[in-house]
């Protein structure tokens, strides 16, 4: 690994013709609370504090401190020992005018006693706020990538007669850390630029251009290699800047990464000079991929959280490395940031004047102020077939998006789900403070192994042959899934806590009005926070005078307080003084899956997406079905009712209409009065007044095919066929057609062997009589198996999609299968879907109803070896 990493740096060093990487004419490294200088793993050496000549530093008001512990990614250097600040504090750099990068690091432990879960403070550099109440333990807790440790990057010029003033401020009442502080010069205008080569402003068509200089002070939020891997900062350009890996960012279809090219030679110009970005950068790239048919149907697609209330300057890298690339105008495509056109016609041949040669290209965006205080930032890349190129597809070597400062020359955003400083009776006053670091986050890794192919095929037979069970399975797949990580909880630890209401008219702020996030017949949901303002909930206050209202108010308690899953909301607390019937629940960011399906301005969601939403939570209705003391059927699953946390990791909700099943092996039902909403009600259930199980299963399909076709269950206004989403797509799936009524958006995104499976169990799920359903651990298996489907597809059958009427012309033929409602239930490797004769043709590719077999054994390959979801 090491000789490999060697090669790589000598590659890169001789990889770029004119380059002489710059040298900082400052460059200051600060080990905060350390006694002695000290090297960094990357090899650069850090001074210690003790005797600053920067910071008057004071025992009792700023004491060095070390970290009580050290987590295994985390470097000794600059990050095990800290600098605790309880008053203002000021540090006077003596550097060279010019621009600087200022970098922050922390690493929010526990020092000197002082858990960082309760510091706040203000950091200012000359006339600018870098951060306010800033909190280092949320922002941390906040990070897609995953790190129990942080470093914020800023830029503030320094103009000449003046001295770079660093100043730490303390929240009231809590404290300030700083573990590391680094100053590097950059070269005048690197990120700025003069009246004669201003920016594109992207939100507006009569005013297209923005200008700023080094009056204004950056932040750096993103800086990422696309298509290549992270470039450590000793490998950037002299300016220790660090280039992160663009895959946590990707949303829908990751197109092809193309890394290493050792034909390439980067030639830098005056235009794009060496120090712009590393030649590791420019040579690899993402790209839509080689399929015209299929790129014509998708956008290449990022999305970045950024603050409200800013504008943004948007640098994106390229650099044409293809051989076949000769020339102007052969592969054109749009660029388009926020849903608005940043560029009709980006050629970067045309641009740059050749292969090899680097260019980039900056805009800037104003992200509106405003609710919700966190938005996310998209860029998108679609190829311009108006321009006649002979390639259909885009590109990105490497991105960077850094926030502008406000009139104010303030760069500080909100705190991640933190509000204003904490009230004067927060609603954790008085219980247990959580000691040591809990917050700290780690990545579970999984080693997949190498089985032997006759083991597989033994394995697999075996399985196939498995007799099902007719209710339960011991098969528990109850893991996140791939995308989501794992964190040590930060609520509290017990498992149902008793609120008083002035701890809860508190944190809502006597309920005020701005804090409701959302309302209906049950009552009002508020947002609010606990343990000291740092953790977000969902607080909803149902109506007291309702006597179903108190029925639900005691089942949910009885339920959740219970059950704790992964793919369940979780119960936090409850309050019932004064009559008041509230309960307290983790905050769940992204809200319900219903609301970004239809009706929504949010992008929709890719399949791959969607499959995975449904599978997270099919899990926790699997669970409540056999992984608890006892059963427990749910009554109201739809989609309104699967919410959506901070990673987009599925939780089913309101267990309010929630009863327990059948207790005894001779019960097969409970007999109670019906309950649910209009549309997902199983109808057996509605007929008999006998719940179990397979009512939940029948209301799952139908949240199946309202992901599938985004649309209502029922919509009175449509045809007679049409009003009932169940009717109307079981019938297009008996007839072969369910690629006629997908929702449009998914168009060229689904595989249609992922397709047919889906289909299969959603009308699975929807048969007449319960006992032919499939178990909700069933549906687990067969939404993974139709994930797999999925990946297999994308990566050995690139022709298999589908796209639109007039892509597909003749080239798609159907041969109609009916079904009735006595056929036998879907299995994992077949089902009513495998006996049909669909033929998809583009170009030379055919996929039929063989390809079809050796994608689906080769899937149950990758399903055996690969135990993700297990």
């Amino acid at each position: 690994m090491i000789t490999l990493l060697l090669l790589v740096c000598i590659f890169v060093s001789t990889a770029a013709q004119n380059s002489s990487p710059y040298t900082p004419t400052d460059l200051i490294l600060i080990n905060s609370g350390s006694s002695s200088d000290d090297a960094s793993q990357d090899g650069r050496r850090w001074n210690g504090d003790a005797q600053s000549k920067f910071c008057p530093f004071n025992s009792q008001t700023s004491p060095p401190s070390g970290a009580s512990q050290q987590h295994p990614s985390v470097d000794r250097v600059p990050y095990m020992t800290a600098r605790v600040i309880h008053s203002k504090l000021t540090c006077t750099f003596p550097v060279l005018p010019g621009p600087k990068f200022i970098r922050l690091y922390f690493y929010p432990d526990t020092y000197s006693g002082l858990n960082t879960s309760a510091s706040f403070f203000t950091v200012t550099a000359n006339n600018y706020t870098l951060l306010s109440n800033f909190s280092a333990y949320l922002a941390v807790f906040a990070q897609i990538q995953a790190r129990p440790y942080l470093f914020k990057e800023f830029i503030v010029t320094v103009w000449d007669n003046q001295e770079l003033e660093l100043t730490f401020t303390p929240s009231p009442g809590s404290f300030a850390f700083i573990n590391g502080i680094e100053i590097v010069s950059i070269p005048n205008g690197l990120y700025s630029t003069d009246m004669a080569n201003l920016y594109t402003f992207v939100n507006s068509e009569s005013n297209p251009f923005f200008f700023f200089d080094n009056s204004t002070s950056l932040e750096t939020v993103y800086r990422l290699n696309v298509g290549g891997g992270l470039v450590a900062n000793i490998n950037d350009t002299g300016m220790f800047r660090t280039w992160y890996d663009d895959s946590n960012y990707i949303f829908g279809g990751p197109g092809l990464v193309h890394k290493w090219r050792d034909d390439v030679t980067i030639k830098y110009t005056e235009d794009t000079p060496a120090y712009t970005a590393p030649a590791t950068v420019y040579i690899s790239k993402r790209s839509m991929g080689a399929e015209p048919s299929i790129n014509l149907n998708y956008n290449l697609t990022w999305r970045f959280p950024v603050d409200s209330g800013f504008n943004y300057l948007v640098r994106l890298h390229f650099c044409e490395t293809e051989n076949f690339i000769t020339g102007e105008s052969q592969r054109i495509f749009f660029i388009f940031i926020n849903n608005m056109t940043a560029e009709e016609e980006a050629d970067v041949f045309h641009w740059s004047g050749g292969k090899g040669i680097p260019v980039h290209r900056d805009y800037v965006i104003a992200v509106p102020g405003g609710s919700p205080s966190n938005q996310d930032l998209w860029l998108a890349l679609h190829p311009n077939n108006h321009s006649h190129p002979i390639y259909a597809d885009a590109i990105l070597n490497g991105l960077e998006i850094l926030k502008l400062n406000d009139s104010d020359g303030n760069l500080a955003g909100p705190n991640p789900e933190l509000p204003a400083p904490p009230e004067p009776h927060p609603i954790s006053e008085g219980r247990t403070k959580r000691k040591g670091s809990s917050h700290v986050v780690v990545i579970v890794g999984a080693v997949v192994g190498v089985v032997f192919a006759l083991t597989i095929v033994l394995l697999f037979s075996v399985y196939r042959r498995k007799p099902r069970a007719k209710d339960k399975s011991s098969r528990l797949p109850f893991s996140y899934t791939p995308s989501s990580f794992t964190t040590t909880s930060a609520l509290p630890t017990d498992l149902c806590h008793k609120f008083t209401i002035a701890e809860i008219r508190g944190s809502t702020r006597n309920f005020d009005d701005q804090a409701v996030i959302g309302s209906g017949g049950f009552g009002t949901v508020y947002k609010a926070y606990i343990e000291n303002g740092s953790i977000p909930v969902a607080i909803k206050r149902l109506d007291s005078t309702s006597k179903q209202g108190i029925r639900e108010f005691h089942t949910e308690i009885e339920m959740l307080s219970n059950l704790r899953h992964a793919h369940l909301v979780s119960l936090i607390g409850y309050c019932d003084d004064e009559g008041e019937m509230i309960l307290v629940y983790e905050y769940m960011q992204h809200g319900n899956l219903r609301d970004h399906l239809y009706n929504t301005k949010s992008p929709p969601f890719p399949w791959r997406q969607r499959l995975q939403i449904c599978i997270g939570a099919a899990r926790g209705l699997h669970y409540l079905h056999t992984g608890a003391k006892y059963v427990v059927i749910h009554r109201d699953v739809k989609s309104s009712n699967i919410l959506l946390d901070r990673n987009w990791v599925a939780k089913v909700s309101d267990f309010g209409l929630s009863r327990k099943g059948p207790t005894g092996e001779d019960q097969t039902h409970v007999s109670t009065a019906v309950r649910g909403s209009f549309g997902y009600l199983d109808p057996e259930y509605y007929r008999r007044q006998q719940l179990n199980e397979k009512s939940d299963v029948y209301s799952f399909g139908v949240v199946l095919f309202e992901v599938l076709c985004a649309r209502q269950p029922v919509i009175s206004h449509l045809t007679k066929e049409e009003i009932v989403l169940v009717d109307w797509a079981r019938k297009h799936y008996r007839k072969g057609a369910l690629d006629q009524i997908i929702d449009p958006k998914l168009k060229g995104d689904i595989k249609l062997v992922s397709l047919n499976k889906f289909g299969e169990i959603a009308d699975s799920c929807l048969r007449d009589t319960p006992t032919e359903r499939p178990t909700m651990c069933d549906v687990v298996w067969g939404l993974e198996f139709a994930l797999q489907l999925q990946e297999t597809a994308e990566k050995i059958v690139d022709g298999a999609v589908i796209m639109s009427e007039d892509q597909m012309g003749s080239s798609v033929t159907r041969e109609v299968i009916t079904k009735d409602d006595d056929d036998e239930a879907f299995t994992v490797s077949g089902g009513p879907m495998s006996d049909s004769r669909t033929t998809i043709s583009i170009g030379e590719r055919n996929s039929s109803n063989k390809d079809d077999e050796e994608l689906r054994s080769r899937t149950v390959f990758s399903e055996i070896v690969n135990p993700q979801g297990r």
